[in-house]
């Protein structure tokens, strides 16, 4: 395993009076406000069978596609390699801001892949579960084989007493989790040139940092062997973007902030969790298919920041049926050896924000559970494998919620927020709160991420059922290759595809960034929308002691006023990324686009339609597929069109190098699509690395102290059990003297279990971690000679119950004074449960 070596940053004085001032400002940063509700505060091992359904997944027919773009919009440029970096302050005013006329190396350490049970990647289906109706079976794709490969494995970081990553509220302490977080692998690589692979990672958390991918390259190329075919140009790390998440180590200083630094052990759980799962898919490598398809999601996200959509030429918006990209596209991985599914891998648009800023449980959100229903009901069809995976990636989400009740005043005023600037009637965005589906069960947005999880996953069944899915066969003729380099924002010149020659900046933040999003607001007076001179000066004054912008990056930023200018501090190191990723596979026909950025819904299409014309002009015998995937392999923040940039709402503010941003993403990708074409075996050169920040980055996050069971009874006893009979619908809890979960993450292993009584006599576990529906909470309880510990475990069986005899069981470890951390375990009386 990668072995990280504390070095925590020197703090000076007056460093510490910006610490100070940012932490008291950490919710404005990650965009939280506590949401005032009531309700609670508070799996299996991989391959495991299950006992019954998460949820039912009904069929129905495909929705009415969403028109296709009509004309073409160029937004393309080339880049110029005659115009260098300028120093900072050269007085060169080379388009910043807007236009009058509007035109359209951490040294390699020893690294070892964590070992652990045996995953049941193949598993014997000679017993293949309950049949469904008898379908045609899909016929093989003759003459497009491609080698592919899948794994899965557990990611699962410190689930308590840590600030949860996402909204970065410091008031957001996680004390438990909902359901265990995963890493899902997928390989392609060509039948007749093996070693020519692609490799494609989905992490179920916030997001795909540097840090965890450079780290993951190491672990790769230390572990040798076959392993070592995947690094820079030919790896693709993603995220589901969970908001729900532990911090798994972000690179760059700002971010750090909120969560206290970076945390080894969050890092380290992402990083092994990943190499595990690729390990996985290496050894499952086998001869199949890969085919695209779509279909349409209506009813889970809306624009939360429609003001600065409608931004953008009517004439564009005009094109498409809706302010957000409401098509899921998939590919589809069968084996040959009897076509059977072994996964999908899909990309979607919506946040991760489905559950509340006061919600203290990890989860993986929305689409870390719509993975995990999507895996159980299929695993139980003869037409699946049973260990088929499925993973849901993001596409551009930036400006799309899962909140799709729309922004509401929390204040009893019965008032929607402001659509300009998300205001309520006080002036503040402090009370303006998204509301999901399901937001009248008034339970942190529990209900409401089981019902956007579940939208996504029906569809993703009918997507792979429906005998109306059209299926495109991936071209395995064609081949596969993917480039990657790093290029450096600050101060770069490029040429516009209309002949302007515009520049970008160095990362910075503006003032609606601290005003936060409808999903997560921020603090104070800050609002959405705050282009040119801020609404409050005082913030000016503020910000401007703890870092001021040169003259040039305010020129080059307008209209964004410049709250944080990560890109040009670098005290005690980084603030923000002034290099990104570029990157972008080719499979096939089909082109993935790799954005290191959150993009807008019309900043995804103008991109994509981009990458489109240029694939077209050397894909002659087939038509390009083209996909959007962000954030991946880094994060930079968000992705907005010059006109949403304009408007300076959260999106906007958020977009780091300036308001020509996109043109720049979109240059750079297109002039390098010949990297593509079938047959160029050239790759370009890795260009200026990033900084590389994990041994400088500080870390205040508290130790583990020794756990203490001083009083009766000792570790692993019910202090509360359970009820000796309950029905279907009702939550079934005891109560354990228990340990910090910190002690041992225990990975692809449980906190929590539900086993039930069978027939012969013998207990069998059907419920773990995995489970939605399996809640482990934890806390510290007592005072002086009776502190100690206690840990809930509570099933929640209106979910996935069936009648029966059951206990419930906590697995736990124990860090002791004299004999280090020893394994604990505690189990609850019997129960049954009756159907309602």
């Amino acid at each position: 395993m990668v072995s990280l070596r504390s070095a925590p940053t020197a703090l000076r004085p007056y460093f510490l009076a910006w610490l100070f001032l940012l932490l008291f400002l950490g919710g404005a940063y990650a965009r939280s406000e506590t949401v005032p509700q009531g309700g609670p505060r508070g799996g299996r091992p991989i391959g495991q069978p299950v006992g019954v359904e998460p949820f039912p997944l009904p069929g129905g027919s495909s929705d009415e596609r969403q028109p296709a773009p009509a004309a073409p919009v160029s937004t393309t440029g080339r880049p110029n390699a005659d115009h260098p970096s300028d120093g900072p302050d050269d007085g060169q005013d080379v388009a910043q801001g807007p236009s009058v006329a509007q035109d359209s190396t951490i040294a390699q350490a020893e690294v070892q892949i964590p070992v652990s049970r045996p995953p049941n990647d193949r598993a014997d289906e000679s017993n293949p579960g309950p049949q469904q109706p008898r379908r045609s079976k899909p016929r093989p794709s003759q003459g497009n084989k491609f080698i592919i490969g899948i794994g899965k494995a557990d990611i699962t970081g410190p689930v308590v007493e840590l600030v949860m990553a996402g909204y970065a509220h410091s008031d957001q302490e996680s004390n438990g989790l909902r359901q265990r977080m995963y890493s899902r692998a997928f390989i392609i690589a060509e039948a007749d040139k093996p070693d020519n692979r692609l490799l494609y990672v989905v992490l179920d958390n916030i997001n795909s940092d540097i840090s965890i991918r450079t780290s993951i390259l190491e672990g790769l190329a230390a572990n040798g062997g076959d392993l070592s075919v995947y690094g820079q140009h030919n790896f693709a790390l993603s995220s589901v973007h969970s908001h729900s998440g532990p911090s798994t180590g972000w690179n760059y200083f700002l971010p750090q902030i909120p969560q206290s630094g970076f945390d080894r052990q969050g890092h380290q759980a992402a990083v092994d969790g990943a190499l595990l799962s690729i390990k996985r898919a290496q050894e499952s490598l086998e001869e199949g298919y890969v085919d695209f398809a779509s279909i349409e999601i209506d009813d889970a996200g809306i624009n939360r920041s429609q003001w600065a959509y409608l931004a953008n030429p009517p004439e564009e918006r005009a094109k498409y049926a809706r302010d957000i990209d409401t098509t899921m596209t998939a590919l589809r991985f069968r084996r040959a050896l009897d076509g059977k599914t072994r996964g999908l891998l899909t990309w979607f648009p919506v946040h991760g924000t489905s559950l509340y800023g006061n919600n203290t449980h990890i989860t993986g959100d929305n689409k870390g559970l719509a993975a995990w229903m999507l895996e159980q009901k299929m695993r139980r069809s003869s037409l699946f494998t049973q260990d088929f995976i499925g993973a849901f990636g993001q596409a551009n989400l930036a400006d799309v919620s899962p909140n799709t009740e729309g922004a509401w005043c929390e204040d009893g005023s019965g008032q929607q927020c402001n659509i300009t600037d998300s205001s309520c009637p006080d002036g503040k965005v402090t009370k303006c709160h998204g509301r999901g589906p399901k937001f009248r069960a008034l339970d942190l947005g529990v209900s409401s991420c089981h019902e956007i999880a579940r939208r996504q996953a029906v569809k993703a069944e009918e997507l792979m059922t429906s005998r109306n899915t059209a299926w495109i066969p991936i071209q395995a003729g064609l081949g596969l290759k993917g480039y990657h380099f790093y290029h450096d924002m600050a101060w770069w010149k490029f040429t516009t595809a209309e002949g302007r020659q515009v520049q970008t900046c160095p990362a910075a933040l503006g003032y609606s960034f601290a005003a936060g999003t409808t999903d997560g607001p921020g603090l104070f007076d800050f609002v959405q929308g705050d282009a040119d001179k801020p609404r409050n000066p005082l913030w000016t004054f503020v910000f401007g002691i703890i870092t001021s912008a040169s003259r040039r990056q305010k020129r080059c930023q307008v209209p964004k006023p410049v709250l944080f200018d990560g890109g040009e501090t670098a005290n005690p190191y980084a603030w923000s990324p002034n290099i990104v990723d570029v990157a972008m596979f080719r499979i096939g026909q089909l082109f993935i686009i790799l954005s290191p950025s959150e993009a807008t819904t019309m900043s995804g299409r103008r991109w994509r339609l981009a990458v489109n014309q240029m694939a077209e002009t050397f894909m002659k015998r087939v038509r390009p597929l083209v996909v959007l995937a962000s954030p991946v392999n880094s994060y930079s923040h968000y992705l907005a069109t010059k006109e949403e940039y304009d408007v300076q709402r959260y999106e906007g503010a958020s977009t780091l190098f300036g308001r020509w941003q996109l043109d720049a993403y979109i240059n750079l990708s297109v002039s390098s699509m010949h990297y593509l074409v079938p047959g160029n075996k050239e790759l370009p050169e890795q260009g200026k690395l990033p900084p590389d920040n994990r041994k400088k980055s500080f870390n205040t996050n508290s130790g583990i102290a020794v756990d203490l069971a001083v009083r009766t009874p000792g570790y692993g006893a019910a202090v509360r059990q359970p009820q000796s009979k309950y029905v279907i619908g009702q939550d079934v809890q005891a109560t354990f003297k228990g340990a910090n979960p910190r002690n041992n993450l225990r990975l692809e292993d449980t906190y929590t279990a539900v086993e039930q009584l069978g027939a012969d006599g013998n207990w069998t576990r059907v419920r773990d971690d995995e489970d939605w529906f399996l809640v482990f909470t934890w806390r510290r309880s007592g005072f002086f000679s009776t502190r100690g510990e206690e840990v809930d475990v509570t099933w929640e069986t209106k979910g996935n119950a069936e009648p029966g005899t059951y206990r419930l069981k906590y697995y736990g470890d124990a860090k002791t004074a004299f004999q280090g951390i020893q394994p604990i375990e505690g189990t609850s009386r019997p129960f049954t449960l009756a159907p309602r």
